[in-house]
């Protein structure tokens, strides 16, 4: 089964280079190997040292996670740190999936806060489909808020 990767949220710093790891092999077919030689790493070696202990320079951060294509790790750090990260909306016209799309993600959310309140799910799990809800909530707030004067989409 395919992975969602606009839902998935670390909650950890391993587990977060984990998933741009996991993210480059399962989307981009780019193994360590494939990695550390797009990274310009002289052994793959290194790549697992990274992973192994979390020890990722901060200066090979955004080369490692625009080669696995994932920003799992900028996006731990901003969520230890208490803040909220959201893609930037361009004020594009939504349709109907991607209210779709909210609201399975605000289900989840409140499915985890119910869990979480029985006793049956731990709270960093919580914590993540918290997260991932408000994220889509402030992301939906802000192309409202551009609709009327869109950005280019010059990507």
């Amino acid at each position: 089964m395919k992975r969602n990767w606009k839902k998935v949220r670390p909650t950890s710093l391993l587990q977060a280079m984990e998933l741009c790891a996991d993210h480059a092999r399962e989307t981009k077919n780019r193994s360590v190997e494939r990695i550390a030689e797009h990274m310009g790493e002289k052994t793959h070696h290194t790549i697992y040292k990274y992973l192994e202990g979390g020890s990722l320079p901060l200066i090979k951060l955004r080369n490692f996670e625009e080669v696995c294509g994932a920003n799992f790790v900028t996006r731990w750090l901003a969520m230890s740190a208490g803040l909220l990260v959201i893609d930037i909306p361009t004020g594009r016209s939504g349709d109907s999936h991607d209210v779709m799309a909210l609201q399975e993600t605000l289900n989840d959310a409140v499915g985890a806060l119910l869990a979480f309140y029985s006793g049956k799910a731990p709270a960093e799990d919580v914590l993540a489909r918290i997260t991932a809800g408000m994220e889509g909530l402030a992301f939906h707030r802000e192309n409202v808020r551009k609709h009327d004067q869109p950005e280019l989409d010059l990507q």
